[in-house]
């Protein structure tokens, strides 16, 4: 019997991914004075105030009120009416020294035996119904609220944007796991108050329908097109008004949409937050290195579908062990716990191994703070940090490694594909 699935997204103007982007800024500028930074920042956004507060080892020294600013204009919080503007908001900082407890396990006379930054288990997943190997559900999700943010950047067709939205897609599945159409889409976005409620809603409804969603559409791949239809349930601003958004409407913490983070709901999720943490934090570095495991094994033919488990003890070198789930799609004879050993013997686990395949002592972690960690593309970038002293350092930066494709050759040939 077909199956409903369904998974959501919200913008960079979501009070959670503003919370997100700004403890993510503020990783990016302590690595990019001092590569071996150990930082857990926590962010907390609220109208008219900003909260820092998280522990940090680091050689340098940061304007983190200057961060945070920035940070929330870029986003677009730049008038005062949003009740909530990266010139006038409050910046509270209470970050303090990491404490030596903790960092005795991770830091070693030799990097290469690096322990954990913490105990848990961890998730990587990957599924061949997209380009990308991510589920559809999500990645519509993200592609409608990227799509709506280069409106409202664009202030030309649909003019009275603001920087808060959440999308929603349902997806209808085969029997045997395959997507057959678009069932539902919610977008609820922030808007100006131009109106009485009924006309707001309704040029709303009529943009969102007739502008936005055309524009996901031309960019996707032709056999994602043909999902949509003429039968779409529209769940457009169902409260029919949300002027009030943003933190002034609701208060935005760090790590709170780890599952809009992740696989919007497949595969599994650990609990672990990412964003404010630096690589040695494994709830961060091993999730994207599972990920990068199921997205080889999948492109390599391995399975049309993969789950990835690692687990660690806090200060404990070597994981605890490697799970994988093929979900019964393996292409050839044998068992998920054989494919487990011959992953173990493929990727390297250890906290510091993971760090160096996967660059992540480099500042590239502002990108990931929206709109998912996985399933983006890996590019390389030109990035410039500045310090209160003045100094500046430019760095090319190569953005989510754990993309990459580079692992398929490897895998065959153990695998004998």
């Amino acid at each position: 019997m077909a199956y409903l699935f369904t998974s959501e997204s919200v913008s960079e103007g979501h009070p959670d991914k503003v919370a997100d982007q700004i403890s993510d800024a503020l990783i990016d500028n302590f690595l990019a004075f001092d590569t071996d930074s150990k930082v857990a920042c926590e962010t907390l956004v609220t109208t008219g105030q900003v909260v820092l507060a998280g522990e940090v080892k680091s050689n340098t020294y940061l304007d983190v009120q200057k961060i945070a600013r920035e940070t929330i204009n870029k986003i677009g919080y730049t008038k005062g009416e949003y009740m909530f503007d990266g010139n006038s908001c409050g910046v509270l900082s209470a970050i303090h020294e990491q404490s030596d407890d903790i960092n005795r396990g991770v830091d070693r006379a030799s990097k290469e035996q690096q322990g954990a930054g913490d105990q848990g288990m961890m998730f990587g997943y990957a599924t061949n119904e997209t380009e990308n190997f991510m589920p559809l559900a999500l990645d519509l999700s993200h592609r409608i609220l990227i799509e709506l943010a280069e409106l409202r950047r664009e202030h030309k067709d649909i003019t009275y944007l603001r920087p808060d939205s959440k999308s929603q897609v349902t997806i209808e599945y085969s029997d045997d796991n395959i997507p057959q159409r678009i069932d539902a889409i919610v977008v609820s976005t922030q808007h100006d108050d131009f109106g009485d409620d009924d006309t707001m809603l309704a040029k709303i409804r009529k943009d969102i329908v007739d502008i936005l969603i055309p524009r996901v559409v031309a960019k996707l791949p032709e056999q994602i097109q043909v999902l949509f239809n003429n039968d779409i349930k529209y769940h457009i601003n169902p409260t029919g008004k949300f002027v009030i958004g943003g933190p002034h409407g609701d208060t935005g913490l760090t790590g709170r949409k780890i599952i809009v983070d992740t696989y919007g709901g497949k595969g599994a999720h650990g609990g672990g937050a990412f964003s404010g943490k630096d690589p040695s934090k494994v709830d961060r570095s091993a999730a994207y290195a599972t990920r990068h495991i199921a997205k080889n094994l999948v492109a390599a033919g391995v399975a049309d579908e993969v789950l990835v488990q690692v687990s660690y003890a806090i200060g404990v070198v070597e994981p605890m062990g490697i799970f994988i789930d093929t979900y019964g799609t393996c292409s050839f004879n044998m068992t998920d716990g054989e494919i487990a050993e011959k992953v173990s013997d493929i990727f390297d686990m250890r906290p510091f191994a993971i760090e160096e395949r996967l660059k992540l002592r480099s500042p590239m972690y502002s990108e990931t703070a929206a709109y998912g960690h996985m399933g983006r593309n890996n590019e390389t970038v030109t990035k410039t940090f500045t310090q209160p002293n003045g100094e500046t350092t430019t760095l090319d930066v190569e953005l989510f490694t754990w993309e990459k494709l580079d692992y398929i050759d490897r895998v065959k040939e153990v695998f004998g594909l």
